[in-house]
């Protein structure tokens, strides 16, 4: 429960803002590029911060390396809260996300810390429906915080969020790793990292993962001037309407709770792309022939953000299990990936001047990109054997078995 709020809190940073950014164009009288570049400064914040998170929740225990980015994360609140220019409340979203970035690496390692193989799937997947929950129903609050008091309340929102999971930390995480400062050390980070970039298993996944997932935080820095300015919806209606995505993941992950008494997460993962991939066909296709609906835009966007539901449990299972010893650092290059996927996204959207035109190419493309790397995730599993933490262990000796007198069983125990 504890990892699930963790990793709830950038999501959540991220989506209740997204209905005020029309509104923060004219309160700062601003254009909409500059606004949308405080989600980029959110997003590179959050990517980069991730390459240290991990290593140091490593290094220094998971439960420490949490309290000290929660309080760089109501720093920025705070900044953002009180920002009196456009270049205060990129700051501020800079500094948030930096500090925000700590909940979904430690909420991934404490899972890995103490679960693996199908265990380790089906928290994953809860962890999965409990993270849809909190940003399903951000944009609605953000969206109602905008209507009835204004932008700033959103910001202090946030801070009530983040001094509430500090008590949490504080009262009652346990520390799950082993710490060892030796992981802090530049030459061991690089040759963990390095170890990382070298495991084209690590990469398939984690790219599956970046493209998927990543297209939907790129869609939170379009959507909103789609929704608003060209479907007409009111920000508050904006906020009700995405739960139509989130409610769609959510209704994802639920199926695919159910469907592990028949189907392991594996065998899930091709019937998950599979909407993935017609989500991203039919955005491109619907925007295109018929007119800017909300309809028309997030019905694909549902069917998109539902498949993903089927990818992330195996899929992030399967990159993080081989990685026992550097579990933090694991976690933290997957998600740098995966925000990094939104951050140069999100900026390819911005380049593309027309929100419109930018779902039509980013959303049908990055699908592309995961299907394609779940084939070469499938030729690399096909050729290369399953590491030991894959496999499923090993049968245990029976009272009196004699392991010296059947050295193949005792060999392949060891």
């Amino acid at each position: 429960m504890l990892g699930a709020a963790l990793s709830m809190l950038g999501p959540i940073s991220l989506s209740l803002y997204t209905p005020a950014m029309p509104a923060l164009t004219e309160a700062f009288a601003t254009t909409d590029a500059a606004i949308k570049l405080s989600l980029s400064f959110y997003f590179g914040g959050f990517a980069f911060a991730m390459l240290a998170t991990g290593p140091l929740s490593d290094a220094f225990g998971r439960r420490r390396t949490v309290v000290w980015f929660l309080a760089l994360y109501l720093l920025g609140s705070i900044l953002a809260a009180f920002a009196g220019s456009v270049s205060m409340l990129l700051a501020g979203r800079l500094v948030q996300g930096i500090g925000a970035s700590v909940g979904l690496t430690v909420g991934r390692a404490i899972v890995r810390d103490q679960f693996t193989g199908e265990p380790a799937s089906r928290i994953l997947n809860m962890l999965g429906i409990m993270l849809a929950v909190g940003p399903a129903i951000a944009p609605t609050f953000g969206g109602i915080i905008l209507y009835l008091i204004g932008w700033k309340a959103i910001f202090v929102a946030m801070i009530g969020f983040g001094l509430t999971l500090g008590a949490l930390v504080l009262l009652l995480m346990e520390e799950t790793g082993k710490p060892d400062r030796a992981k802090a050390r530049p030459l061991p980070l690089l040759k963990a990292y390095g170890r990382l970039l070298r495991s084209q298993h690590f990469m398939a996944s984690s790219l599956i993962i970046a493209t998927s997932t990543g297209s939907l935080y790129a869609l939170a820095s379009i959507l909103p001037f789609v929704m608003i300015n060209l479907a007409g919806l009111t920000p508050s209606q904006f906020g009700i309407g995405m739960l139509m995505q989130t409610g769609c993941y959510f209704s994802g992950s639920v199926v695919f709770r159910i469907l592990l008494r028949w189907f392991t997460s594996k065998a899930q993962v091709a019937f998950g792309l599979s909407f993935v991939g017609i989500g991203a066909v039919a955005l491109a296709i619907s925007t295109e022939v018929l007119p800017i609906s909300y309809l028309s835009v997030m019905l694909p966007v549902g069917c998109f953000a539902f498949g993903i539901a089927f990818l992330i449990p195996y899929i992030t299972n399967a990159a993080l299990l081989p990685f026992p010893d550097i579990a933090g650092s694991a976690s933290a290059m997957m998600g740098f990936m995966q925000m990094g996927s939104g951050l140069v996204t999100g900026m390819i959207a911005a380049l593309l001047g027309s929100p419109v035109l930018a779902m039509q190419i980013m959303v049908p493309a990055m699908g592309a990109i995961a299907v394609a790397c779940y084939l070469w995730l499938r030729l690399i599993e096909t050729r290369e054997p399953a590491t030991p933490e894959i496999r499923e262990p090993a049968e245990p000796p029976a009272a009196g078995d004699d392991w010296n007198k059947d050295p193949q069983r005792s060999a392949a125990i060891k």
